[in-house]
């Protein structure tokens, strides 16, 4: 029996026995202490050449498209989720400092966070910024995000990180045929590029915005060889 199928089969036995012990039929939580380990699935970052081959393919004449490309490119170089992308307000951008000023209100950690930007990408934020203001103004809505809808409305409507762009690059995966292209996947593309890089894993660790140095080991997936290389400068 595999280690995964025994989990779920303790899961449910604690279930019941919790039951009992509510219903006062145990006295002590005797299962709390039983516990089996599993290896996690590590999941894959994307390509740094399927990134490329998509913001190739994608139609950027468009407002969706060119919203798209921008919001896949910042994804890609600064590691922000999803939710903050989605979340993310003109005040957040400094142009002049080329970065991004992330208050706690967008972030998982809620901690301030400064991530910096090229020119090529600020330039894509005023423009796109530019183009809500157009919209907005034809559809009468008021608001300061940097991501919207074609018809200017905010993109999270609910809890769920399921946004417009999420939504958006589910559909190019399966249109252009690429694997591994979602926004986890890119922000953990983020991650290894800043390490093949030479960036340290607690750098990579405060850019991601993780509490937890073994929360970004797992980003990273480092594979035996790599170790053993890297290593060998050490010695």
């Amino acid at each position: 029996m595999k280690p995964s199928t025994k989990l779920i089969r303790l899961k449910s036995i604690k279930a019941v026995l919790s039951k009992f012990f509510n219903n006062g039929w145990i006295k002590e939580k005797f299962w709390n202490n039983i516990h089996i380990k599993i290896d996690k699935e590590v999941k894959q970052g994307a390509n740094e050449s399927d990134i490329d081959k998509l913001l190739g393919l994608i139609d950027q004449t468009s407002f969706i498209g060119f919203r798209d490309a921008v919001a896949i490119k910042l994804m890609y170089r600064t590691g922000i989720r999803i939710k903050t992308l989605a979340e993310l307000r003109e005040r957040h951008i400094d142009v002049e400092n080329q970065c991004l000023s992330l208050d706690g209100s967008t972030l998982k950690n809620h901690k301030f966070l400064k991530l910096p930007i090229d020119e090529e990408l600020v330039a894509m934020l005023k423009m796109l910024i530019n183009l809500n203001d157009g919209i907005r103004h034809h559809f009468g809505t008021d608001n300061s995000n940097v991501f919207i809808t074609q018809n200017g409305l905010y993109m999270n409507t609910s809890k769920s990180s399921n946004c417009a762009i999420s939504k958006q690059l589910n559909k190019y995966s399966k249109r252009f045929g690429l694997e591994n292209i979602n926004a986890h996947a890119i922000r953990r593309a983020y991650a290894k590029n800043l390490l093949n890089r030479g960036a340290s894993i607690a750098l990579i660790s405060k850019a991601l915005g993780h509490s937890d140095l073994a929360v970004t080991t797992q980003y990273l997936d480092i594979d035996i060889e790599e170790v053993a290389t890297n290593l060998r400068d050490f010695l």
